[in-house]
């Protein structure tokens, strides 16, 4: 029986990182992203700059950046806005003060729900690659390393 239990938590051990390298975003985001984000990010929303531009007028429309394409959404996760899905779904436990991101509670009705869906995100961005920095140093918040921007996988 024992031995029986060593074998399967060795074998889970080693379908859990294959399962996380698989995830990618036509499969596995673009999904989850039209479900719980599109609302708010899609066609009809405005490009960063324009958002940028008017931000409470946005706001006041429930109208975030947006984020519809493949090309838009890693725009938000490598550059030029480093680290902005990151900081925005983050779930703040791993942070200093803990506070969880703004759009954290959009990824699900619970928080079971809202942990699967970010674990499933933190592995689209790759290993090691979660990060809350932005490209440059802003304020309390440093740039990334060249190092870290290279650890961010988002596979298509």
């Amino acid at each position: 029986m024992l031995k029986s239990l060593v074998a399967s938590a060795i074998s889970m051990s080693l379908v859990v990182p294959v399962l996380a390298a698989d995830v990618t975003y036509r499969k596995d985001i673009r999904p989850l992203w039209e479900q719980k984000c599109a609302a708010c990010h899609g066609a009809g929303s405005p490009y960063l700059g324009d958002f940028e531009t008017d931000q409470k007028k946005y706001a006041a429309q429930m109208k975030g950046p947006r984020m519809d394409t493949y090309a838009d959404l890693i725009s938000f996760v490598g550059w030029p806005d480093t680290g902005a899905v990151m900081r925005r779904l983050d779930d703040g436990k791993g942070a200093k003060g803990g506070k969880p991101g703004n759009m954290y509670q959009y990824l699900g009705g619970t928080d079971a729900e809202r942990q699967k869906n970010l674990k499933l995100f933190k592995a689209w961005v790759g290993e090691g690659a979660w990060t809350l920095k932005r490209f440059k140093a802003r304020g309390n918040v440093p740039g990334i390393t060249k190092e870290e921007l290279e650890r961010i996988k988002v596979e298509y």
